[in-house]
């Protein structure tokens, strides 16, 4: 079964259902380590890994070791890539500006790397996070253990999330509704970039 760019995007059930646990692995992991992986969706699949599993087609706790393994290890290779060429990934990203950087180094500096456990639950900031700590030279011990805890309250947390809103939802329900169950995740998921850049507009 050949998916589309927008079925990726918007039918998380339809992606674990066609390429199982290699799908939520390789998405996680892109979503969560490359730059242009920003559009993958991280929340919803790991929602839906968790709807499916409570309906007993995948197994939750592989689901859950997978994304926190896919979520780690992508991060890593984010802080990585941010490492080797972070000033030149800045300067030549379009929707990326150099003084992001600053920004960043400023960030951590003031509020510590729970940062880096936070920005896991925020769409596209989780992106991006990683390599703005290689950019900015992070300690990398550091780095790795953060990155580890957030990876498991993340890749795990949500996953026994979905789980558990599956074993309360009737199954004829969740059949029914599971889409526009992972839609308002999406559109909860959204709510602190928004949020971000109004204030950042306003001052």
């Amino acid at each position: 079964m050949a998916l589309s760019l927008s079925d990726l995007i918007s039918n998380p059930e339809a992606v674990l259902k066609t390429f199982s646990y290699l799908g939520l692995t390789g998405i996680l992991f892109a979503e969560t380590g490359l730059l242009l992986g920003f559009f993958l969706p991280g929340d919803s699949l790991l929602i839906a890994a968790g709807l499916l599993a409570a309906n007993n087609d995948l197994n939750l706790w592989a689901v859950m070791v997978l994304a926190a393994v896919a979520a780690f290890i992508g991060n890593t290779a984010g802080y990585w890539i941010g490492h080797r060429f972070g000033p030149l990934v800045f300067s030549r990203v379009r929707f990326l500006k150099p003084e992001y950087v600053e920004q960043a180094r400023e960030y951590f500096a003031k509020n510590g790397n729970q940062t880096l456990i936070l920005s896991r639950f925020i769409p596209v900031i989780r992106t991006i996070m990683p390599t703005l700590a290689g950019t900015v030279h992070l300690d990398f011990r550091l780095f790795t253990i953060y990155n580890a805890i957030g990876a498991l309250l993340w890749g795990g947390g949500v996953t026994l999330a979905g789980f558990l809103l599956g074993k309360v939802i009737p199954k004829g329900v969740l059949d029914k509704y599971i889409l526009v169950i992972i839609g308002v995740v999406i559109v909860v998921s959204f709510i602190p970039v928004v949020l971000e850049v109004l204030r950042r507009r306003r001052s």
